[in-house]
Protein backbone atom coordinates (compact mmCIF):
# COMPACT_ATOMS: atom_id res chain seq x y z
CA UNK A 1 0.00 0.00 0.00
CA UNK A 2 1.15 3.18 -0.85
CA UNK A 3 0.49 6.01 1.59
CA UNK A 4 0.09 9.42 0.04
CA UNK A 5 0.57 12.44 2.44
CA UNK A 6 0.52 15.59 1.53
CA UNK A 7 0.61 19.16 3.52
CA UNK A 8 0.07 22.93 2.86
CA UNK A 9 0.99 25.87 4.62
CA UNK A 10 -2.24 27.91 3.03
CA UNK A 11 -1.89 31.80 2.95
CA UNK A 12 -3.55 33.63 5.55
CA UNK A 13 -6.09 34.70 3.13
CA UNK A 14 -7.17 31.19 2.35
CA UNK A 15 -10.39 30.88 4.32
CA UNK A 16 -11.38 27.22 6.18
CA UNK A 17 -14.29 27.61 4.35
CA UNK A 18 -12.05 27.09 0.78
CA UNK A 19 -9.82 24.77 2.48
CA UNK A 20 -12.77 22.29 3.21
CA UNK A 21 -14.38 22.44 -0.50
CA UNK A 22 -10.34 21.59 -1.53
CA UNK A 23 -10.61 18.62 0.47
CA UNK A 24 -13.89 17.75 -0.16
CA UNK A 25 -13.03 17.76 -3.93
CA UNK A 26 -10.17 15.85 -3.29
CA UNK A 27 -12.32 13.29 -1.16
CA UNK A 28 -14.97 12.83 -3.68
CA UNK A 29 -12.29 12.05 -6.06
CA UNK A 30 -10.28 9.25 -3.97
CA UNK A 31 -14.07 7.33 -3.95
CA UNK A 32 -14.07 7.46 -7.33
CA UNK A 33 -11.04 5.88 -8.64
CA UNK A 34 -10.10 2.14 -8.23
CA UNK A 35 -7.17 1.53 -6.06
CA UNK A 36 -7.46 4.83 -3.74
CA UNK A 37 -9.10 5.00 -0.60
CA UNK A 38 -9.32 6.23 3.29
CA UNK A 39 -8.88 9.81 2.35
CA UNK A 40 -8.39 12.11 5.80
CA UNK A 41 -7.44 15.69 5.65
CA UNK A 42 -8.09 18.21 7.94
CA UNK A 43 -6.64 21.34 10.32
CA UNK A 44 -3.47 20.10 12.62
CA UNK A 45 -4.27 19.67 16.32
CA UNK A 46 -1.06 18.39 17.22
CA UNK A 47 -0.05 19.48 20.96
CA UNK A 48 3.66 19.38 19.84
CA UNK A 49 2.63 22.58 18.40
CA UNK A 50 5.84 22.36 15.16
CA UNK A 51 4.08 22.67 12.16
CA UNK A 52 5.83 25.62 11.29
CA UNK A 53 3.25 26.49 9.24
CA UNK A 54 1.90 23.38 7.69
CA UNK A 55 -1.43 23.41 8.96
CA UNK A 56 -3.09 21.35 6.85
CA UNK A 57 -2.42 17.85 5.34
CA UNK A 58 -4.52 15.46 3.66
CA UNK A 59 -3.70 11.32 3.41
CA UNK A 60 -4.88 9.20 0.83
CA UNK A 61 -4.15 5.30 0.62
CA UNK A 62 -3.34 3.98 -2.85
CA UNK A 63 -3.20 0.18 -3.88
CA UNK A 64 -0.67 0.42 -5.81
CA UNK A 65 1.83 2.45 -7.74
CA UNK A 66 -0.22 2.55 -10.59
CA UNK A 67 -3.42 3.74 -8.59
CA UNK A 68 -1.28 6.79 -7.45
CA UNK A 69 -0.10 7.48 -10.77
CA UNK A 70 -3.37 7.29 -12.34
CA UNK A 71 -4.66 9.48 -9.71
CA UNK A 72 -2.22 12.09 -10.01
CA UNK A 73 -2.80 11.73 -13.95
CA UNK A 74 -6.42 12.56 -13.30
CA UNK A 75 -7.93 16.48 -14.25
CA UNK A 76 -9.60 16.60 -11.44
CA UNK A 77 -7.21 15.80 -9.02
CA UNK A 78 -4.69 18.12 -11.64
CA UNK A 79 -7.32 21.02 -11.11
CA UNK A 80 -7.61 20.52 -7.53
CA UNK A 81 -4.32 19.89 -6.77
CA UNK A 82 -4.01 23.85 -8.97
CA UNK A 83 -6.10 25.03 -6.28
CA UNK A 84 -3.36 23.86 -3.66
CA UNK A 85 -0.78 25.75 -5.76
CA UNK A 86 -3.12 28.76 -5.76
CA UNK A 87 -3.68 29.17 -2.35
CA UNK A 88 -0.39 27.36 -1.00
CA UNK A 89 2.55 30.48 0.34
CA UNK A 90 5.13 30.45 -1.69
CA UNK A 91 2.67 28.82 -4.60
CA UNK A 92 4.26 24.77 -4.96
CA UNK A 93 6.91 25.93 -2.16
CA UNK A 94 3.83 25.96 0.34
CA UNK A 95 3.22 21.98 -0.03
CA UNK A 96 5.22 19.07 0.71
CA UNK A 97 4.55 15.83 -0.72
CA UNK A 98 5.49 12.35 0.76
CA UNK A 99 4.71 8.96 -0.28
CA UNK A 100 5.44 6.44 1.67
CA UNK A 101 5.15 2.49 0.94
CA UNK A 102 3.85 0.83 3.82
Amino acid sequence: MIRHIVLTKFKPETGEDKIAEIYKGLSELTGKLPGAGNFTGGRSESPEEIERGYMHGFVIDFDSWEALAHYAEHPEHQALGGQLVENAVGGIDGILVLDLDV
